[in-house]
């Protein structure tokens, strides 16, 4: 899967990558024997891993993996003792990156904040004794409504250190889709910002914040990290009076490989949220494993990935630099303001060596090239993208503008549930436009047809055919759910929802989701929440939500509804209800582009809405085979209502 345009790695790659580096920890001499051996000897392969990351152990592990509840549920270590935090910051002892800057928060008014790995280790054991002063212990859940900075970085690790688990929830949420997310997991506290500052407006998440604590009595206590001038709300505590608190000299908790420090909650294409469940000897060794194989990161490097802590690349992102002993760079603000000359700025500031960016977001600076080359970019030695399917174009632009001269750009997708990635690349193996030049080391993985045979050259499902670290261990109370989800279309198998095509160079391309899971701007919503809002709506009777191509956000929303027979008002008024509606309650960046009123929507005969159909429909794509629909009229009149005629 090569090509003029094909990236081909230069001997620098060879001699710094962390990749060759950990294969002769193992005896080996290149990449393709590594990835060999860690699908047939993955016990081998995660104990030297495991060492070369650096990851501390309070008691080792005595084997690799327990299988007693089937691959569905594997047991990763059994016997060992960890807290992962302890790998960042080093509990009981000094470590070498104690003087070195492990974070720079740069807020959008230009104002920089910093802390050295000392002063975070000593951030985090003050907020952890503040936050068992409040009576938050080892299980209790805790929701985290916090713009990105230092504050949500020290709350995720003090957290992390006492043993309560972080529920993630994205700055943007409405309270609807907060309340969805913290019922589930009766989280006795959150953690909330009074509000925060984009492209100079101020946004107030107080009232999404008592609106949620009003919904859900086991909310027993908000600590509010207050914006510049806002006093601390009488319904709770400063964030600041928390991290003053005198050092308590308890050590983290010793917890359990299985043990839970995440629930993050993400939406499918039916249902209420559901919650992967990542624990401390699952997602942050699969990170610091990405971070190293993929990433190339160390000490020494200045990370920065701008990402929302309430998305599962925020916590991903503070992994993968602190993991690895790097300076994690933090921006908390719009990406073009005061204009979009303020990534390639903060990249020439801060010196940053590896920077990540979302395919919306690139094709933003590549359509206003002239103002995002601004600054100088020299100093980045490695790029990423992921979160959606990034075109070639566009990541030819990125890769040949954003970064010092032959430097790579590394695509990487997987999810929620998987923690890290499932494809990416290396830098020394070349690396095809938009493409994976290889499966990430250590997970089984490929493209099958339906009935999970392995094809290359196709377009197929993409299938792990073996339990992987970093797996979630389950949906928070739900078995089934997660069975369902992953395990039940090919037996013995993980069917991650995503279509794909493998190369006979081992090389992938993804092709999209294979559900109806929308994705705007690389955030993933679920039709179900959105329907759910509109079917509330006086004068709606049913409604459908589907994602469609936008060159911008990368997908934008689009409602379809049907009103009562009874209504008797305005249609566009309507429209307009439920624009403002699903904007409130889940979030203005989910406000839908367009909403049509329609007479009916495609169903099957057991009554199920066809979403992919409606989708096909609307942007006069072939629908396929259409047997199983009990109405092709309906697509008829979508038809009519597709970009291409609004246009």
């Amino acid at each position: 899967m090569t090509d003029a345009k094909t990236w081909h790695p230069e001997p620098r790659h060879f001699e710094k990558a962390h990749a060759l580096k950990l294969a002769a920890s193992m005896g080996l001499q290149d990449y393709d024997s590594l990835l060999k051996l860690s699908i047939e000897e993955p016990e081998r392969y995660w104990f030297v891993a495991i060492d070369y990351l650096g990851i501390k152990w309070d008691t080792p592990p005595v084997s690799y993996v327990d299988l007693s509840r089937g691959k569905e549920f594997p047991s990763w270590f059994p016997g060992g003792k960890l807290n992962w935090v302890n790998t960042v910051l080093g509990f009981g002892e000094a470590p070498e990156t104690a003087d070195q800057l492990a974070l720079v928060a740069e807020e959008e008014d230009g104002s920089v904040a910093r802390a050295t790995y000392a002063e975070l280790k000593d951030k985090v054991r003050r907020f952890a004794a503040g936050l068992r002063a409040r009576g938050i212990t080892r299980g209790d859940r805790v929701g985290l409504l916090c713009d990105n900075g230092i504050e949500a970085t020290v709350s995720v690790l003090s957290l992390a250190a006492i043993g309560a688990i972080v529920v993630p929830l994205f700055s943007g949420f409405g309270s609807e889709a907060v309340i969805s997310r913290l019922e589930p997991s009766k989280a006795k506290a959150i953690i909330a910002t009074t509000g925060f500052t984009r492209r100079g407006k101020y946004v107030d998440m107080q009232p999404v914040v008592h609106a949620v604590t009003e919904a859900l009595p086991s909310l027993e206590t908000v600590i509010w990290k207050c914006a510049p001038g806002v006093a601390t709300p009488e319904t709770g505590v400063n964030w600041n009076d928390l991290v003053a608190t005198a050092d308590d000299g308890k050590p983290v908790e010793i917890m359990e490989p299985m043990d839970p420090f995440m629930v993050i909650f993400t939406s499918g294409t039916t249902g209420k949220p559901k919650g992967p469940v990542h624990t401390h000897g699952g997602f942050p060794l699969r990170i610091a494993h990405d971070s190293a194989v993929h990433f190339n990161v160390g000490q020494g490097d200045t990370f920065c990935w701008p990402a929302d802590m309430g998305w599962i690349a925020g916590t991903l992102v503070l992994a993968t630099a602190l993991m690895r002993g790097a300076t994690l760079v933090l921006y908390n603000g719009a990406p073009d303001f005061p204009d979009w000359s303020r990534m390639s700025k903060l990249i020439e500031d801060h010196k940053i060596t590896h920077y990540g960016s979302a395919p919306t977001l690139i094709r933003g600076l590549a359509a206003n090239e002239s103002l995002a080359l601004k600054h100088d970019v020299s100093s980045v030695e490695l790029l990423i993208t992921a979160g959606e399917v990034i075109d070639r174009e566009h990541f030819i632009w990125f890769q040949n503008h954003f970064a010092s001269p032959g430097s790579p750009l590394i695509n990487y997708t997987g999810g929620t549930e998987v923690s890290g990635a499932l494809l990416s690349s290396v830098q020394v193996r070349p690396i095809a436009p938009g493409g994976f030049n290889t499966a990430t080391p250590g997970i089984d993985v490929t493209v099958t047809d339906n009935a999970g045979k392995p094809v290359e050259g196709e377009i197929g499902e993409l299938v792990i055919r073996e339990p992987f670290i970093g797996m979630t261990a389950s949906f928070w109370q739900d078995d089934a759910r997660y069975l369902d989800s992953y395990w039940s279309t090919i037996p013995g198998c993980w069917v991650h929802g995503d279509l794909a095509l493998k190369t006979e160079d081992g090389s992938f391309l993804m092709m999209g989701r294979s559900d109806d899971t929308i994705k705007v701007a690389g955030k993933r919503l679920g039709p179900a929440e959105v329907e759910d809002v509109v079917l509330e709506l006086e004068g709606v009777s049913e409604a459908a939500a589907v994602g469609v191509a936008d060159p911008v956000k990368g997908q934008k929303l689009v409602v379809f509804m049907i009103p009562k027979p009874e209504f008797n008002g305005d249609p566009e008024d309507l429209a307009a209800t439920c624009a403002t509606a699903v904007a409130d309650r889940l979030g203005k960046p989910f406000r839908p582009s367009k909403v049509h009123i329609v007479r009916q929507l495609p169903k099957t005969r057991s009554g199920k809405v066809m979403r992919r159909l409606i989708r096909q429909s609307y942007c006069n794509e072939t629908p396929g085979d259409l047997s199983s629909l009990d109405n092709p009229s309906a697509l008829q009149e979508i038809g009519a209502l597709s970009e291409t005629s609004a246009s």
